[in-house]
């Protein structure tokens, strides 16, 4: 198609749904965070003047618990948006609490983690403490009777996932994984309307890609060494694997092949810089491809990308930058079907994870996503990442 015939820049604006959590213009910019109570709703003003608007007021509270990833914040908020209110959290590091407070004020920082999980008004624990200390923390939390938000990679032991199976299954509660690159991604979130509007027919297939960039000089010590992370697969992976099991509507999935390797960071033995899988499942097949390498001059942390092939037609989300438009912006979907070709902004598109996580935690239902969804996805990575071959390459 010829680029007169074709018009990049006419966008097809998110949907409708969008009005109800519209920033509001205008207002200034705050030091602090603040609440807004009205009859219908809560209006949240975080640090800089951030607006997250409730669609109705707090219907939960919750607390955190450990604060390692950056990840947290968008929980905090998505929660928020959803219906919870901040009560309190925990961490260790006070090179981390300090920053978290600011951000967060109208939440107490307390001694200890026993402080949040022994408080009897929190209904749901957050946390994105390092990922080794996840799972044993959402067994306690589990076990106080709590539900349980935590920041991908989730488990990173196929051990650790049949311990959490077992405690999830006895006490019933909600033990849920962040995956953000679908939760949190209005290109994403978009892309879910149009595969169950129909639009592109049976899903097939999905290509989930994950680059990501390194910047070693801002990472702790426990991100080059896989005993906490897990392994590139079983860290970034998780979010592909949550994808083409979306995607395709798969509740069975087998590793094909997968192989991991450190193939340009020799500073780092325990480190994994790029990791491929195919998968099969019992709705669709999925490849993935992971890496740690973003160059530096591309104005984002990754250009993250989705294909999804259907029968009728596909899809690709350029999920944080789109390189071929002149505003480089993300959120970008591509679709070309039998009625033609789309590039639909979502960047204004609704996120409704939180509010349907929320309405989960009171009504015990699976709305934001269900509980084998959640661990299958997970195990896929775990089984890819443990099975995986080691590339020999060396490029360093």
């Amino acid at each position: 198609m010829k680029g007169s015939d074709f018009n990049r820049r006419k966008f097809i604006k998110g949907s409708a749904a969008t009005a109800g959590l519209a920033l509001l213009a205008g207002l200034p910019k705050e030091t602090l965070a603040s609440y807004e109570h009205l009859p219908n709703k809560t209006i949240y003003t975080g640090p800089e003047g951030n607006i997250v608007t409730n669609p109705i007021a707090p219907k939960i509270k919750f607390g955190v618990v450990g604060i390692n990833h950056s990840h947290v914040n968008a929980m905090v908020d998505a929660v928020i948006r959803g219906g919870g209110e901040f009560v309190s959290f925990y961490a260790k590091e006070p090179e981390l609490t300090g920053p978290f407070a600011r951000k967060y004020p109208q939440a107490k920082l307390v001694a200890s983690e026993n402080a949040v999980l022994e408080d009897p008004s929190i209904q749901v624990v957050l946390s994105s403490i390092i990922p080794l200390e996840r799972a044993p923390l959402g067994v306690r939390v589990m076990k106080h009777g709590k539900d349980y938000l935590v920041d991908k990679p989730g488990i990173i032991t196929l051990e650790q996932l049949a311990e959490v199976r077992k405690v999830q299954k006895e006490t019933k509660r909600i033990y849920n994984i962040m995956y953000s690159e679908r939760f949190e991604n209005r290109g994403t979130v978009k892309a879910g309307e149009l595969v169950m509007a129909g639009e592109i027919g049976k899903v097939i297939q999905t290509i989930g890609i994950g680059p990501h960039q390194v910047n070693p000089k801002t990472r702790p010590d426990w991100f080059w060494d896989k005993k906490y992370y897990g392994g590139i697969i079983c860290d970034i992976g998780s979010h592909q694997f949550d994808q083409f099991l979306y995607f395709t509507g798969s509740t069975e999935a087998q590793v094909v092949s997968s192989q991991v390797g450190n193939v340009n960071h020799p500073n780092y033995p325990q480190f994994e810089d790029f990791g491929d899988v195919v998968v099969r499942g019992n709705k669709g097949m999925g490849y993935v491809r992971n890496d740690w390498f973003t160059p530096d001059g591309l104005g984002s942390w990754g250009d993250g990308r989705l294909t999804i092939l259907g029968t009728e037609g596909y899809i690709e989300v350029r999920k944080n930058i789109d390189v071929g438009l002149p505003d480089h912006g993300g959120n970008h979907v591509y679709m070309a079907n039998n009625k033609g070709v789309q590039v639909i902004d979502a960047s204004k598109g609704p996120l409704p994870f939180g509010e349907l996580f929320v309405n989960d935690v009171v009504n015990r239902t699976e709305t934001a996503m269900t509980q084998a969804h959640c661990f299958l996805a997970t195990e896929i990575a775990l089984k890819a990442q443990h099975n995986a071959q080691v590339i020999p390459l060396k490029l360093s």
